[in-house]
């Protein structure tokens, strides 16, 4: 597993992608994200991640789960709070 790149802050997750996600596919995407591994970006958007994470400013992934249910974790800017949500819970 890569070394964390930034605090998560507290973890959450919409009841929505609850429901619908796997957790180990959560908990796996968590680790990547956190390892700044942002997952199905355009080169254009990962590159704003890694911008962010120097200033930190928000920090946005995006990964699919084994079923192919596309999903998003978020990090806030100060690092307080990540969410994990489904794309219609944005």
């Amino acid at each position: 597993m890569s070394t964390p790149l930034f605090a998560l802050g507290q973890t959450v997750i919409t009841r929505h992608a609850l429901d619908v996600l796997h957790p180990a596919d959560v908990k796996s995407a968590m680790h990547r994200h956190q390892a700044g591994d942002w997952g199905d970006l355009c080169p254009e958007d990962w590159k704003q991640n890694e911008v962010a994470l120097q200033q930190e400013l928000r920090l946005f992934s995006v990964y699919c789960d084994r079923a192919g249910q596309k999903f998003y974790i978020i990090t806030e800017h100060d690092r307080s709070i990540t969410t994990t949500l489904l794309p219609e819970d944005y």
